[in-house]
């Protein structure tokens, strides 16, 4: 059949099973939207702003593990989708970012909306294209899907001159290229790597896993729970491959990092083993590099090539899909009955809890510890960065993979709101919680109307401590308390603020009013908004220095 392009389009985004794309509306992709018009099996979610689409498409990617699709015109639509594309990236999230583009005869004649947004995103994206002839617009979508979810997944942008979506050609479905869960490049495993790691395992005495992103990217939950299980291995996890291992299991340490738990950073640095799977020793987890894991050899399994020895030296790189390589692994060890590391370690955990004072203050980690009794643990919990962030690391207790959507590497503010829209587009049978800082929220708050327009009964738990908390945080503890430029005070009143929205807005002062509200919260079927007044002055404690090592925290 012949068809334009922006009909090529949407065929090919049907082909590939995409039922929701987050955009805004503009003239280059006009022929597009009048497609999507006369196509109910596809949903479009008008976002408030373009950077919300792309933050929204990253959220339904993380909570479903499929492809995440946003769309924006040329010029600003295309630049604001940018924040949203390097979160992705950064924390290796499969999504589509699809632009419009000026007219082939205007490139490069600085015309009315035109940017070199294939040029500005080539850092940031896996791959992106320039769509020039739409006799070749077919194969790149499909292209562009397989790129952005296989291997180690990440965001693919492509660009789309208006005249190509009006231009016509012939059509031939396909169906999608199915995807190949093995190595890199299909290559056999190294099986002498293989040996030494099952050797070096049998070996250790002190051994840690340490668990990425990478895990949850695979389906590896079950494989990682059967070798430590198995094997008697504690487990860390880093904020990405939060949800890779059941937080209340008796093996787990939590979180490690500049923000991690003492026992998961005391036994890092006291194993004589270190297991990384689906991790990529950045500098918040890691800390001074120099002194990470001192003692221990350190085995790398990871499906990027790139990853291997880039921040830490690796004794044995094992390069494959996580998944895959674990249970080759788990098949090859006999389990053991004892091990006597644990001993140290459940004495690390009972000495060193994750605490905070108990006063009868309103305190943020008390109202985290309630959403998790509420929930369970099997809420999807989105959340802004900083403070917010960490203390939702800390002490809801995750139990499920994709469960815990948070900006990482990027650390990008105004991510969660957003993400939560996406997270519950595509997990509506989730309670999904969006825990918020006054500072990070402000930056995306109105996406509030998007999630009134499309009736979406998201919370969001608003950790109002009038400050930009993190960096106060800092500017308290090394800048001599000159608070700079952090101090919102009482410049919103947030619940107006959801109200004007058309979403509930609710008010917490007293740590006896949260339980009865977040009740209340989660028995209303629309956008609820919970501001909790708590105290300015609250830190996030363990914390490691900049420059320090993981043993040298601070507030244990």
């Amino acid at each position: 059949m012949r068809l334009t392009g922006a009909e090529i389009l949407i065929k090919c985004l049907e082909e590939q099973g995409v039922d929701i794309i987050f955009g805004y509306p503009g003239g280059a992709v006009l022929p597009i939207y009048d497609v999507l018009y006369f196509t109910p099996t596809i949903r479009h979610v008008r976002t408030c702003h373009e950077q919300g689409a792309a933050h929204a498409a990253d959220g339904y990617a993380r909570a479903t593990g499929k492809v995440g699709v946003c769309l924006a015109t040329s010029g600003p639509g295309a630049t604001n989708l940018v924040t949203g594309i390097a979160t992705a990236y950064m924390d290796s999230v499969p999504i589509v970012a699809i632009t419009g583009q000026v007219p082939r005869n205007l490139l490069g004649k600085d015309s009315f909306q035109e940017v070199d947004i294939t040029g500005i995103t080539i850092p940031i994206t896996k791959h992106n294209y320039l769509v020039k002839d739409v006799e070749k617009l077919a194969d790149t979508i499909r292209e562009a899907f397989y790129i952005a979810k296989s291997g180690r997944p990440g965001p693919v942008l492509i660009d789309l001159p208006k005249d190509v979506m009006l231009s016509e050609t012939e059509f031939s479905p396909y169906d999608p290229k199915k995807l190949s869960k093995s190595f890199p490049d299909d290559t056999a495993l190294d099986l002498r790597e293989l040996d030494c790691a099952v050797n070096a395992l049998n070996e250790s005495k002190k051994p840690v896993l340490y668990v990425g992103g990478g895990v949850i990217n695979s389906g590896a939950t079950e494989q990682v729970v059967e070798l430590a299980e198995k094997f008697l291995i504690p487990v860390t996890t880093t904020l990405m491959g939060i949800g890779g291992f059941p937080g209340k299991h008796p093996l787990y340490l939590g979180m490690l990092g500049m923000h991690g738990t003492a026992p998961a950073n005391f036994a890092i640095s006291h194993c004589d083993l270190l297991i990384a799977v689906g991790a990529r020793f950045d500098d918040r987890a890691v800390g001074k590099f120099e002194s990470f894991a001192p003692e221990a050899k350190i085995i790398h399994i990871d499906i990027d090539p790139a990853e291997i020895g880039k921040n830490i030296h690796v004794d044995i790189p094992i390069v494959g899909d996580v998944k895959k390589v674990l249970e080759i692994i788990n098949s090859r060890l006999e389990p053991i009955r004892q091990r006597e590391w644990l001993k140290q370690v459940d004495k690390w955990k009972k000495d060193y809890p994750l605490k905070y004072c108990n006063n009868g203050k309103l305190k943020p980690q008390y109202i985290i510890e309630q959403i998790y009794e509420l929930t369970d643990g099997d809420a999807i919990i989105t959340t802004e960065v900083g403070q917010n962030q960490m203390w939702a690391a800390q002490f809801y207790r995750f139990k499920n993979p994709r469960s815990l959507i948070s900006s990482g590497g990027l650390g990008t503010m105004g991510y969660g709101l957003p993400a939560a829209l996406g997270a519950q587009l595509g997990r509506p049978d989730k309670k999904v919680f969006n825990i918020a800082g006054d500072g990070s929220f402000l930056m995306n708050c109105h996406e509030l109307a998007t999630a009134v327009n499309y009736k979406l009964p998201i919370n969001i738990i608003l950790l109002n401590n009038q400050s930009l908390g993190m960096v106060r945080q800092w500017q308290d503890m090394f800048f001599g308390k000159r608070f700079s430029s952090v101090n919102l005070e009482d410049s919103t009143d947030f619940v107006k603020l959801a109200e004007a929205y058309g979403a509930v807005g609710l008010r917490v002062k007293k740590k006896e009013d949260v339980r009865p509200i977040l009740m209340k919260a989660l028995n209303i079927e629309k956008p609820v908004l919970i501001e909790c007044v708590v105290d300015p002055d609250e830190k996030v404690f363990p914390m490691v220095p900049a420059g320090g090592a993981l043993h040298e925290m601070i507030g244990i």
